[in-house]
């Protein structure tokens, strides 16, 4: 592979070349207990890869990632991606039923996992997710509910049904294996598939965003150019790396400058910061801190994070978000009605994007689904065109937005119909100033039943996630309590609107 400078790379693997060789020794991702260079990071990840290619892993394979934020994390999706094959990586908030349906959905061929992860163990996440894996008959499986599934690797393998990174890289020691993985990195294109990142969709299904080589660097170039990072730049990942934010916020920008990105076992999205906190002594990396905090920005995991900026805050007529003033280059922006039709100015409409950094599909959706036929992505948030200035008005569809993370009430309604007693549960968000929305229910028992909203939560936070859980469940007495129209569709606004009255009066 020819060697070019890192911020020309156009895929993962010229990227990861250019990066160790223009940085070298100087620390890329450091946690606790260990710190990779550039060099080690470009090593290190070429050893997992070769043994990913003798183990018949290869361009389009999809392998998914069950750990938190650190040097491992990093090592496997590098591997990964100078293969060509797809990272998907895994919350560690999801629940067995939550990683089941995940792992089926996005055709997993490989899970790679840490043993335990905060007081978590996943090996029996795992097993509780995927019945029969721990039958003895495997690797490879042949699994009815993850029917590509063939392998887990697990740092600390102790079960017959787990391997280690050992097993992995052990079969890529032979000489010929770097051969085939430098073969393989040059039948690497920008355009292929790279990264599927799991949010939630606006059903109870899970919705995989599929990014390309090409908009993992090419949105590392522009935010490394956009806050003037540095090889000086000291980034703390104060997000997790399954989430976007993760990635374009710290991990990669600050990987195509030459800084270090710092990582610690809690790293959370809950943690109030836009960016990775800087860490102290690191005076590019203070006013990467400002920058984020100062600057308003619109952005979603489809467009692979932040695409447009604005030059002011917010103004009273549209109190949401900054206008849209600035996009990332070679983006477009339209405003379209149900038809597709443009609108004229004052009418809210959906935006429609297309850019370089817009997904290239979401996984198992058909593409007219999701995309008009230009090309442009249909976001489901809602702007209005003032002049020359586009405004960000909401969201077309019922998603709730807490701390940061993207929940389906679809997914949590059905959750919450499978309790017994219940009759209807309808989940909306309210407005809460320090989480942006906070989840709650609206539930209506069964004749006779008596539902405990404590008892509910301590049920479904065996089922979803913790920051799915509803925070607050209201129990109505009757049907008829719950907002309604004529045509006996629920005024969710409403619904919110009362169940924040409970709430407040409740104390």
């Amino acid at each position: 592979m020819s060697q070019i400078h890192p911020h020309d790379a156009a895929t993962v693997p010229e990227w990861i070349h250019a990066l160790a060789e223009e940085f070298a020794e100087r620390p890329c991702v450091a946690s606790d207990d260990k710190t990779v260079s550039y060099t080690d990071f470009d090593r290190e990840s070429g050893a997992i890869a070769r043994g990913l290619l003798a183990h018949g892993i290869g361009k389009g394979n999809r392998v998914g990632l069950l750990m938190g934020n650190g040097p491992q994390w990093v090592l496997w999706w590098a591997a990964v991606s100078r293969i060509g094959a797809v990272c998907v990586p895994l919350s560690t908030f999801l629940q067995p039923a939550e990683l089941a349906r995940v792992v089926r959905h996005a055709d997993l061929h490989w899970l790679v996992a840490v043993r335990n992860f905060l007081s978590r163990d996943f090996t029996a996440l795992i097993a509780d997710a995927l019945s029969g894996i721990d039958s003895g008959a495997g690797p490879p499986f042949a699994l009815p509910e993850a029917p590509f599934l063939r392998a887990v690797i697990v740092d600390e393998a102790q079960e017959d049904w787990t391997r280690d990174a050992d097993w992995v890289i052990d079969a890529g020691r032979d000489a010929q294996w770097a051969g085939v993985l430098a073969a393989a990195e040059n039948e690497v294109h920008r355009d292929d598939e790279a990264l599927c990142i799991y949010t939630s969709g606006q059903s109870a299904e899970p919705k995989g965003v599929m990014h390309s080589q090409g908009s993992i660097v090419t949105k590392a170039h522009y935010l490394r150019r956009m806050f003037d990072f540095s090889a000086d730049s000291t980034t703390a990942a104060m997000m997790p790396f399954f989430w976007v934010g993760g990635l374009v916020m710290a991990l990669f920008p600050t990987m195509d400058a030459g800084g270090v990105t710092t990582c610690t076992e809690r790293s959370t999205w809950a943690s109030g910061a836009v960016i990775g906190r800087s860490t102290a002594g690191s005076t590019t990396a203070e006013q990467h801190t400002r920058q984020y905090a100062n600057i308003p920005a619109l952005g979603m995991t489809e467009t692979f994070g932040i695409y447009a900026w604005g030059r002011d805050l917010a103004t009273p007529e549209y109190p949401i978000a900054a206008p849209l003033d600035e996009l990332q280059q070679g983006f477009e922006l339209r405003l379209a009605d149900d038809d597709g039709n443009e609108v004229a100015d004052g009418v809210r409409a959906q935006i429609l994007l297309r850019g370089p950094t817009v997904a290239g599909r979401l996984q198992k959706v058909a593409r007219s689904d999701a995309f008009d036929v230009d090309g442009f992505y249909r976001t489901g948030d809602l702007g209005v065109r003032v002049g020359s200035r586009v405004f960000f008005a909401g969201r077309s569809h019922d998603m709730i937005k807490t701390s940061g993370a993207n929940v389906s009430p679809a997914e949590v309604e059905r959750e919450i119909s499978a309790i017994a007693g219940v009759a209807l549960a309808v989940v909306v968000g309210v407005d809460d100033g320090a989480r942006g929305q906070i989840v709650t229910a609206a539930v209506l028992p069964e004749s006779g039943a008596v539902l405990e909203p404590a008892d509910m939560q301590r049920q479904l936070r065996d089922t979803l996630s913790s920051y799915k859980v509803p925070k607050s469940i209201i129990v109505f007495e009757s049907i008829d309590e719950i907002p309604m129209t004529p045509s006996m569709k629920i005024r969710k606004r409403e619904l919110a609107a009362l169940i924040r009255a409970r709430i407040d009066a409740a104390g």
